[in-house]
């Protein structure tokens, strides 16, 4: 029987490190002080397959590799924008998943995090990271091969971009933006709920 993984559903707000990045003495960009950052999660439709289970056998999952498909930062006002701010920046942060098959089990899931910073009308940064992985789905019923491959196999790939996002924002001179876990869940059922009111 395919194990059960449940989570509580929630929003994903972005956080920022307090502390300057390479002990400069500016002040940070303390989000949970600034507008609301406006969070995009979708989840692309996709048209899995896999062989039938077979017979008595557990579900696998396996990771065959992970990767770094695509990263740009860009930090176009500098040295301004690493100067005190009047004002609290804008954070919008987009998140998508995108995922397609590479043999009868295996499958790429890529994530794609953008992540965009403005103050009165002017970009102070913005990232754009697209993180993959390629996994193996073996003996999943047709019904839980979708939300295994757009659930938890970028679950799984979060916390590496979460990491690169924040070590490249930190690299450009700002304090690293550390987003909190995303429910893939809540994505997923979402684009779902949009894919059957389109059809309908």
């Amino acid at each position: 029987m395919a194990k059960t993984i449940k989570t509580a559903p929630r929003k994903a707000p972005v956080k920022v490190a307090a502390k300057p990045a390479n002990g400069a003495t500016r002040k940070p960009i303390p989000v949970a002080e600034a507008k609301p950052a406006t969070i995009r999660a979708t989840a692309s439709p996709a048209n899995l397959t896999a062989p039938e289970p077979q017979p008595g056998a557990q579900p696998s999952l396996k990771i065959l590799g992970q990767y770094l498909k695509d990263l740009s930062f860009e930090n176009p006002n500098a040295p301004l924008s690493l100067a005190p701010q009047q004002s609290q920046p804008d954070i919008n942060i987009s998140v998508n998943v995108n995922a397609r098959n590479l043999g009868p089990s295996d499958f790429e899931v890529e994530l794609h995090l953008d992540a965009k910073a403005t103050s009165e009308g002017k970009v102070i940064f913005a990232a754009d990271l697209l993180y993959a992985g390629m996994f193996r789905l073996e003996n999943f019923p047709a019904n839980l091969l979708h939300p295994a491959v757009l659930i938890e196999c970028p679950r799984m790939l979060f916390p590496f971009a979460r990491q690169i996002l924040a070590d490249a924002t930190r690299n450009g001179g700002f304090p690293p933006l550390m987003l909190d876990p995303i429910d893939f869940a809540t994505m997923y059922q979402k684009r779902m709920q949009q894919q059957g009111s389109a059809q309908a």
